[in-house]
This record gives structure tokens, sequence and C-alpha cells, in this order.
């Protein structure tokens, strides 16, 4: 069973992408680079900053949070990445 991942990148003008993956640096680095593996919502918003990440137990669980994630105000998702606010327990 492999580890799976919730993140969030911060474009140059302050938005916020959430995504998972199993490895996040290289998905970062796939975000970095744009065509063709990175979100095409972020082809030319660089440069780019991975702003948080979280482990959850499987696909299931990261796709779950993610959704959840998307569906916050900006304000709570602000607050996310400064630790502020914690997630609800769908990590390890």
């Amino acid at each position: 069973m492999s580890q799976w991942f919730v993140y969030m990148v911060r474009t140059a003008k302050g938005s916020l992408y959430t995504g998972i993956t199993t490895d996040v640096a290289r998905r970062f680095s796939e975000h970095q680079a744009g065509a063709p593996k990175g979100a095409r919502s972020l082809w030319g918003k660089g440069p780019l900053e991975l702003v948080f990440t979280a482990e959850t137990r499987d696909r299931v669980t990261a796709s779950k949070l993610e959704w959840q994630i998307k569906r916050w105000p900006r304000w709570q998702k602000e607050a996310l990445v400064r630790g502020e606010v914690c997630l609800p327990d769908l990590t390890v």
C-alpha cells in the first residue's frame, strides 16, 4: 500500500491549488515544469510555492480530504497553511 498526500500550491498571484499524490516532490516538479504533466490550471502561473502537505491513510481518504478542502473558503485554506486550522480526522 502506497502513501498518499494532500498538498497545496500557491501561485504567483496568491491563488491556492489543492491536489493529491503519492510523491509530493515529483508532483510539485511537474507543476513547476508545466505541460504536459502539470495541472492545466497552474500553467503559466508561476513561480509556484508548495505551502502545505499532509499524509493520509490511502487514496480514498486523500480524495475525500481534497474535495473537502476545495470547498472551504479562502480564509480557512489560508488558516490551514498557517497551521491555525486542523484537518478533519482523515489523516494517518
